[in-house]
C-alpha cells in the first residue's frame, strides 16, 4: 500500500510541474502565433485526449514526463521540395509517397523527406498503422464558432468544413506556404525561439517563487528562536519571501553546477535522487500535511527548472546552446549532427539515473532518506 502510494504521490506532482512546464512552451510558442499539434502529459505513445485550438491535449499511458509538440523545430535545412510537395497532397487530399514524387518530379526519398517536415509542420498528417503504404492526407478544418460568427458579421459566407483526406487545391500556393511557413518555430527570430525554449523553465521557477510566498507570507513558518530555543511562528513580507526564492534557486543552481566539477561531481550525484527517491519523498511530503507539501513541490519545481538548463540535448538548455551556436557561426546544425548529441545526451543522463536508482534503492532498504 506504501508503495501504491508513493507512486500515486509522485505522479501528482511530477505531473503538476510538467504539465506548467510545457504549458510554458505551448503558451510563449502561440503567443508568437507558432503551431502546437500535441500538448501531452506522459512519454509519446498512444494517447486519448480532445482537440481545442488546432492542439490535441491529453494523456499517454506512461505518465512519466510530457511534452507540447511545437511544429519546425526539426533540426537541420529545410526540404527545397516543400512548395510543390504541399501543392501536389493538397489538390490530392490523399496520396502516396510516389504519387507526390511523380507529381513534382522528384525522387520518392526527395519526396518522403519533404512529406515527413509538412507532417512536422501539422500542415498535413502523416501515415496510420492501418495504411497498406506511405499515405499522406489533408488535415480535417473545422472553423471555430468565433470564426463562424467573424465571418457572418463581415457579411461574408460561412467558413467551409473539411475533412480529413479531402482534395482542396491550393489557388496561391506562395501564399499558403508562406501561411504555413510563419505558424513554424523556424521561421522565428532568435529571440522568439530562446524565449519558446526557456519559457517553460521560466514558469517552474515561478511557481516555486509563488509557493513560497503562500508558504512565508500568508501561511507562515515554524522557527527555532536561536536565542531561547523555543519554537515560534513567523510570517514573512512578500519581499523576503521572495528574497528567499531566489536564494534556494541560487543554491540549487551551484549544486547542479557541481555537475561539470570533478572535485565535486560525485558528490553532487551522491547528494541527488533520483524518481524513486522523489517518489518516497513525496509519501513523506503527504503525510506531514499541506505545508510540507507546498514546500516538496516548490523544491522540486525548482530542480525540474534548473536540470533542463544543462547545456545537453534534448534538454532545453542544450537545445538553447544549438541555437546560441547557430546564431553566432550563420551555420545550420545537421538532423545527424543533432540526434547524436541527443543520444549521448540520453546516455548521460540514463548512466545519472541508474548511478541514483542504486543509491535510492539503498537508502529505501536501510530506510534513510536524509
Amino acid at each position: 500500500m506504501d508503495v501504491l502510494q508513493m507512486i500515486v504521490y509522485a505522479t501528482l506532482v511530477l505531473g503538476f510541474l510538467v504539465f506548467i512546464h510545457e504549458g510554458g512552451h505551448y503558451l510563449a510558442s502561440r503567443l508568437f502565433g507558432v503551431r502546437v499539434t500535441e500538448f501531452m502529459i506522459g512519454m509519446p505513445g498512444p494517447s486519448i485526449g480532445f482537440t481545442k485550438w488546432g492542439t490535441k491535449f491529453g494523456v499517454t499511458p506512461i505518465l512519466l514526463g510530457g511534452y507540447a509538440r511545437v511544429c519546425g523545430m526539426e533540426a537541420g535545412e529545410m526540404s527545397p521540395h516543400l512548395k510543390p510537395v504541399l501543392a501536389s497532397l493538397y489538390a490530392r487530399g490523399t496520396a502516396n509517397m510516389e504519387d507526390v514524387a511523380r507529381d513534382c518530379g522528384i525522387t520518392d526519398d526527395e519526396a518522403y523527406d519533404a512529406l515527413e517536415e509538412l507532417v512536422e509542420w501539422g500542415s498535413i498528417t502523416g501515415p496510420t498503422k492501418k495504411d497498406p503504404y506511405n499515405t499522406y492526407r489533408t488535415p480535417e478544418v473545422k472553423p471555430s464558432k468565433s470564426e463562424v460568427k467573424r465571418a457572418l458579421a463581415a457579411g461574408g459566407p460561412e467558413p467551409a468544413a473539411f475533412a480529413e483526406g479531402s482534395p482542396r487545391p491550393v489557388e496561391d500556393i506562395d501564399a499558403f506556404y508562406e501561411s504555413e511557413y510563419r505558424q513554424q518555430y523556424r521561421s522565428l527570430p532568435f529571440w522568439k525561439r530562446t524565449i519558446i525554449l526557456l519559457a517553460g523553465i521560466f514558469v517552474n521557477l515561478l511557481c516555486a517563487i509563488v509557493i513560497f510566498i503562500v508558504l512565508f507570507s500568508l501561511i507562515g513558518v515554524d522557527v527555532q528562536n536561536p536565542t531561547t530555543g523555543m519554537m515560534q511562528h513567523v510570517v514573512l513580507g512578500p519581499i523576503e519571501s521572495i528574497r528567499f526564492g531566489f536564494q534556494y534557486i541560487g543554491l540549487v543552481v551551484q549544486m547542479v553546477a557541481g555537475l561539470f566539477n570533478p572535485a565535486t561531481a560525485a558528490e553532487t550525484v551522491s547528494n541527488s535522487t533520483s524518481i524513486i527517491g522523489i517518489a518516497a519523498m513525496s509519501k513523506d511530503a503527504f503525510d506531514a500535511g499541506l505545508t510540507t507539501v507546498l514546500e516538496f513541490v516548490a523544491m522540486i519545481s525548482v530542480s525540474l527548472g534548473i536540470m533542463n538548463l544543462l547545456p545537453i540535448p534534448p534538454l532545453d538548455g542544450g537545445r538553447f546552446v544549438v541555437e546560441v551556436f547557430q546564431k553566432l557561426s550563420r551555420r545550420t546544425v545537421s538532423t545527424r549532427a543533432m540526434n547524436y548529441m541527443s543520444v549521448a545526451g540520453m546516455v548521460l543522463f540514463l548512466g545519472f539515473f541508474l548511478v541514483m536508482a542504486n543509491q535510492d534503492i539503498q537508502r529505501f532498504v536501510f530506510g534513510n532518506w536524509g
